[in-house]
C-alpha cells in the first residue's frame, strides 16, 4: 500500500466512525446531462439557454462535516483527486492541480472557471493579475483573502487559458459540489458566465443572472463578472461592485472606511 493509500485509508476511517459512510461515493459524470461549453466567458446570448437537468448524483449532501473536520474532509477530496487522469486536461499540458485555496469554514466562496499559467505553476487558485484583483474585491468587502474560500470548475490548467469543455468540467464537477457541501458557505459568488453556468446547470444571459440571489446547495448564489473581464474592460467594476454589495449585506458585512 502506497503513503497516498495509507493516509486516505485513515481518513476515511476517521469518517466512519464519525458516522459519514457516502461522502466518499465517487459520482463519474452524467453524459446525458452535461453542460454545453460557454464560448465567450462574458457573453450574453440573446435567447437564454434552457437549464440542464442535474444529475441526482450531485444532489447535495445532507451529512453536515463540523468545522473542526472540515479541513481534514477537504484534504481527503484532494487526496482522492491525486495526479487526476480523469479527462482530457490531464495529458494538455497541465503541470499542477489546483485544488482550492482559503478557510474551510468560510462564510464566503468564490469559485471561477479554472487555473491560468499563474496559477498551474503555484498550486493556488487566483495568483495571477486576476487573482490579484480579487483580492481587492476581497478586501473591499472588509475581508482578508483567508476568511473566504475560493476554488473553480475545472483543477487543472485548460490549453490557452480557453474555456473547459463540457467533458472536462463536468468530469471535475463533482469534486466541486463536495468542497461546497464540506465547507457549507452562506453565499457563493459565480465569477464569471463559465462558473455560473455550471453551478446553475445551463447557459443563461449573465445579465439575467446578476443583481439578485439564487439558491444553491443551502447556499445563497449570486453572480458576478469574473475578474479576468474586469481587467478587459474596467468600466464593469462599478457593476461587480453592486454584485459583492448583495454578498455583503447578506453577511451582514460593511464596506471599511476610506482611508
Amino acid at each position: 500500500m502506497t503513503e497516498l493509500e495509507s493516509a486516505l485509508r485513515d481518513r476515511l476511517r476517521y469518517y466512519r466512525d464519525l458516522g459519514i459512510h457516502s461522502f466518499y461515493r465517487r459520482c463519474e459524470p452524467d453524459v446525458g446531462s452535461a453542460v454545453e461549453p460557454v464560448i465567450n466567458s462574458e457573453s450574453e446570448p440573446d435567447i437564454p439557454r434552457k437549464a440542464a437537468t442535474v444529475s441526482q448524483e450531485f444532489a447535495a449532501s445532507s451529512i453536515v462535516v463540523p468545522p473542526e473536520g472540515r479541513a481534514a474532509a477537504l484534504e481527503s477530496i484532494r487526496l482522492e483527486i491525486g495526479e487526476c487522469d480523469r479527462c482530457p486536461l490531464a495529458t494538455q499540458g497541465r503541470h499542477t492541480i489546483v485544488f482550492a485555496d482559503g478557510d474551510p469554514n468560510a462564510r464566503l466562496m468564490f469559485v471561477g472557471e479554472g487555473p491560468g499559467a499563474d496559477e498551474d505553476a503555484q498550486g493556488l487558485p487566483f495568483v495571477g493579475r486576476a487573482g490579484q484583483l480579487l483580492n481587492n474585491m476581497i478586501a473591499a468587502m472588509g475581508l482578508k483573502r483567508g476568511e473566504v474560500y475560493i476554488a473553480n470548475v475545472v483543477k487543472c490548467r485548460p490549453p490557452g487559458n480557453r474555456t473547459p469543455e463540457p467533458v472536462e468540467a463536468n468530469t471535475c464537477m463533482q469534486f466541486l459540489w463536495r468542497q461546497i457541501d464540506v465547507v457549507k458557505p452562506e453565499v457563493i459568488v459565480a465569477l464569471g458566465a463559465t462558473a455560473a453556468t455550471y453551478l446553475m446547470g445551463g447557459k443563461a444571459p449573465l445579465a439575467s443572472l446578476r443583481g439578485r440571489t439564487h439558491s444553491l446547495r443551502g447556499s445563497k448564489l449570486i453572480v458576478t463578472y469574473h475578474p479576468a473581464y474586469l481587467l478587459r474592460d474596467p468600466r464593469q467594476k462599478a457593476e461587480a461592485w453592486k454584485d459583492l454589495q448583495i454578498a455583503m449585506k447578506e453577511l451582514g458585512l460593511k464596506a471599511p472606511p476610506k482611508s
